[in-house]
């Protein structure tokens, strides 16, 4: 098994970060993602890595100042979670989740949360795996998404999501609507670039909304603060992929 490493403001200058380290049109998002990444680290924030160029890491931190819009009192809130490509089945998954439940403990936390797609959604975390591990169920939304937990304190009470998310609706109920932030490095360029091209090509009109505050991600509509795109006030999708012209068709089509 390859040493897991953890990032901090020490050493993220020198590291990289899972995600999009070779992808030249997502240069300033993946170092947009890593001002983030500084600016959380003094918030209690989490990332840990296999020592390897790979996409197997862990992203977690209090809940209380988590980027999403969840009430989760005294619970780590796990973001991005992901085991890709040669490392998936060696155990890597398992201890990284390991290393979570133990960072909880010691802080005296009540558990651990998560937000998933209630069957599989992109940009997300494996659904049926986290149940495995012993997550539980404590809501959902009509939306699709699932409020998952793995408690420590059993007396706790669960976490629960905010009410800006259990409609599964925006404001703009008139054609495109794209909440995202920099927590992910592909986002900014295929928001900003791939899906404004995309929608002028097809004349829908389309309104970008940036979370580039704790409080707006807190109060968005949707728990997919990554990327969560709406069609007419509904939501559609968090596939990044629907941003880019030869993908959204399909996407839009499979998703309403």
């Amino acid at each position: 098994m390859e040493k897991i490493i953890t990032l901090d403001k020490s050493n993220i200058d020198k590291e990289h970060i899972c995600c999009a380290f070779s992808d030249k049109k997502c240069k300033d998002g993946y170092e947009l993602k890593k001002n983030w990444l500084r600016q959380e680290f003094d918030n209690g924030y989490v990332f840990r890595r296999i020592d390897a160029r790979a996409k197997v890491f862990i992203e977690y931190g209090p809940a209380e100042k988590g980027w999403v819009p969840i009430d989760a009192p005294n619970y780590l809130l796990i973001n991005c979670f992901w085991v890709s490509g040669q490392y998936k089945g060696k155990g890597y998954g398992k201890e990284l989740l390991r290393l979570a439940i133990e960072d909880a403990k010691t802080q005296g936390k009540d558990g651990l949360v998560t937000v998933v797609g209630t069957t599989k959604f992109h940009f997300m975390s494996d659904t049926k795996w986290l149940l495995r591990q012993g997550f539980e169920t404590c809501e959902k939304t009509s939306s699709g998404f699932s409020l998952l937990v793995k408690k420590i304190n059993l007396k706790a009470d669960n976490p629960k999501f905010k009410n800006s998310v259990k409609n599964g609706e925006c404001e703009n109920k008139s054609g495109l609507v794209v909440y995202y932030s920099n927590r992910c490095p592909f986002s900014e360029f295929h928001v900003t670039t791939s899906l404004t091209e995309t929608a002028k090509k097809r004349n829908l009109p389309l309104e970008t909304i940036k979370l580039d505050t704790l409080e707006k991600a807190q109060s968005a509509p949707t728990p997919a603060t990554i990327f969560s795109l709406f069609c007419d006030g509904k939501f559609i999708t968090t596939d990044l992929s629907v941003c880019i012209d030869s993908r959204f068709d399909k996407v839009i089509g499979k998703n309403k």
